[in-house]
């Protein structure tokens, strides 16, 4: 009581599926059971039942793999008809559909990952499994039940006529099946069951360095919202942001001199040290191998990674070509993708093409990616997409002898151009997963705080890189 809950995906399914799953019918998050972090998904039996819609099932499978990246013991407070039948070809059949979800607590389990179910309301079909395959499981009496066919059924198929109490009851579970492991007499005591359970886990605290005392930073954290620059193509230092963000806004630079356009170095986060890799402008080639450099020192010192992503990509033109600036942006994504030590991702500004890469987008599997509310992600700009597209259809005319008036020009970008902006937006990503949350830019230190807390409870694997091509 009173710990914080870090929320996950929030805004999940936003202005999808009519608006009739409002944060995908589930909620996900880290938070403290009797002073231990565990991860929380709770179905909201509000939304349709508790059914998984395709969006649901990410997010539930994201918890999972938080889990899993962090040794956090998850607790699934279960209230769920099973998967939502109209669209149950998005949500039944393929390798990360609803079946991952039992897979994933089967493989948990077995890497010493404790699940806990708290049964609280109806566990149907696919949804019975969930307390059914966890380490132990508690039930409420007259509210849960667990069945893989309800009553009606049961009915349908054999004929008999039985109460869903009867069938699948709590008492039921607890005396004759043994499906569940503790009967609790109402909601509370569930939960007052459950503290007991994760109070007898063993610790699994992998902390692998010293943590200072917190210090605040010497700036207020709310001088952010005047940071940012209003026009995202304006530029501004970075290094204000990291100072709002960092204990006691101490940050020691690393290459302050070279590759400015990528602000590397040493600080600390709610006492815990990290490196932090932050845009300060386009990646060059000397931006790349400072940081390829860097991210190799927090490997070997076991020092967790954040990346302040603000990012139009790598530079362009004949020169840096020449140069090799695809080798040398490479090397940089070759060391992003291998680090074993927790990397966190905010994206502050733009995250755009191969930038988004080089500086841990999700594809690179950082612990968790946030973004601001002023972000913008998406493969290049709106006006650059219409551009290329443009270009491509005016090669296609000339070929034929046949030209474009500056309006039919106009006219052939303009879908392009809102296309990118309304797939670019922070809430367009959040609502599919694309990210972890969209933040209060004044609650970043406090997010990537709590986050780098979660990650000390697995140990850190070694990290090995590929080949560098020199």
């Amino acid at each position: 009581r009173g710990s914080p809950f870090l929320e996950f995906s929030s805004l999940a399914a936003w202005e999808m599926y009519d608006n009739e799953a409002p944060s995908a019918g589930i909620v996900t998050g880290i938070g403290n059971v009797d002073g231990r972090q565990v991860i929380i998904v709770a179905n909201d039996a509000t939304v349709k039942g508790g059914t998984y819609f395709p969006i649901t099932v990410k997010k539930h499978l994201r918890a999972q793999e938080i889990a899993r990246q962090n040794g956090l013991p998850c607790i699934y407070l279960v209230d769920s008809g099973g998967a939502y039948l109209p669209l149950q070809d998005e949500v039944f059949p393929d390798k990360d559909d609803f079946g991952r979800i039992f897979y994933n607590e089967a493989t948990l389990s077995a890497m010493g990952v404790t699940q806990v179910s708290v049964v609280m309301g109806s566990c149907t079909a696919g949804g019975a499994y969930v307390p059914a395959m966890s380490d132990e499981s508690v039930i409420v009496r007259g509210n849960g039940t667990i069945f893989l066919g309800g009553p009606p059924l049961v009915k349908a198929a054999t004929g008999e006529e039985v109460s869903a109490e009867d069938l699948g009851g709590a008492d039921v579970h607890s005396r004759v099946s043994g499906v569940t492991d503790y009967l609790a007499e109402n909601d509370d005591h569930a939960l007052s069951i459950t503290r007991d359970i994760i109070s007898n886990l063993q610790s699994r605290s992998a902390n692998p360095w010293a943590v200072a005392p917190t210090v605040e930073p010497l700036n207020e954290s709310s001088d952010l919202y005047g940071i940012m620059p209003r026009d995202p193509r304006k530029a501004f230092d970075v290094r204000e942001v990291i100072a709002r963000i960092v204990d006691g806004s101490r940050f020691q630079e690393f290459k302050a001199l070279y590759g400015p356009t990528l602000v590397t170095g040493f600080a600390r986060i709610m006492g815990f040290p990290v490196g932090i890799l932050a845009n300060n402008g386009i990646l060059f080639s000397e931006s790349a191998l400072k940081g390829t450099h860097f991210i190799e020192l927090c490997c070997q010192r076991k020092v967790p990674l954040v990346f302040l992503q603000n990012i139009t990509g790598f530079i362009v033109g004949r020169e840096y070509e020449n140069r090799g600036i695809a080798k040398d942006g490479a090397k940089m994504v070759m060391a992003v993708a291998n680090a074993r030590v927790p990397k966190f991702t905010v994206i502050i500004g733009g995250s755009f093409g191969a930038g988004n890469y080089a500086m841990c987008g999700r594809a690179f599997e950082p612990r968790q990616l946030w973004m601001w509310p002023n972000a913008r992600i998406s493969v290049m700009g709106g006006q650059q997409a219409a551009n290329v597209l443009l270009t491509v259809r005016l090669d296609n005319l000339s070929a034929r002898n046949l030209s474009m008036t500056e309006e039919e020009r106009g006219q052939f970008m303009e879908p392009t151009v809102t296309k990118y902006e309304t797939e670019g937006s922070p809430y367009y990503s959040t609502a599919r997963l694309w990210d972890d949350g969209i933040i209060d830019p004044a609650d970043t230190r406090t997010v990537l705080g709590l986050g780098i807390a979660a990650s000390l409870n697995a140990p850190y694997e070694p990290s090995r890189f590929g080949v560098f091509r020199m």
